[in-house]
């Protein structure tokens, strides 16, 4: 099992900036993909940004060159810093690591830190 917990989430004004940090423990060999996602009342989980065990990274279209992911694997860490923030930026934002072996996938996700951008 893999646990994951996030923190930096809060309130920042519009234009602000953010930086969410995500603690993975526990069974965490051969973790291919970490990243995150994020869940505004009413709406679905969606993919914000992933990063691979390569370095590769994917970013959803309304964050692209605004946030920014990157890990530390001496610290079993992954980093989401975010700019220019906006009113629908707001969520809860919650990591995600992944395994893949072969056509096997185990996915994990934290229990998310909230994000709010208000004036």
């Amino acid at each position: 099992q893999v646990q994951l917990v996030e923190s930096g989430g809060g309130l920042v004004q519009p234009g602000g900036s953010l930086r969410l940090s995500c603690a993975a423990s526990g069974s965490i060999f051969s973790i291919n993909v970490m990243g995150w996602g994020r869940q505004a009342p009413g709406k679905q989980r969606e993919l914000v940004a992933a990063i691979h065990s390569g370095g590769s990274t994917n970013y959803a279209d309304s964050v692209k060159g605004r946030f920014t992911i990157s890990r530390d694997n001496a610290k079993n860490t992954v980093y989401l810093q975010m700019n220019s923030l906006k009113p629908e930026d707001t969520a809860v934002y919650y990591c995600h690591a992944r395994r893949v072996s072969g056509d096997y996938v185990e996915g994990y996700w934290g229990q998310g830190t909230q994000v709010t951008v208000s004036s």
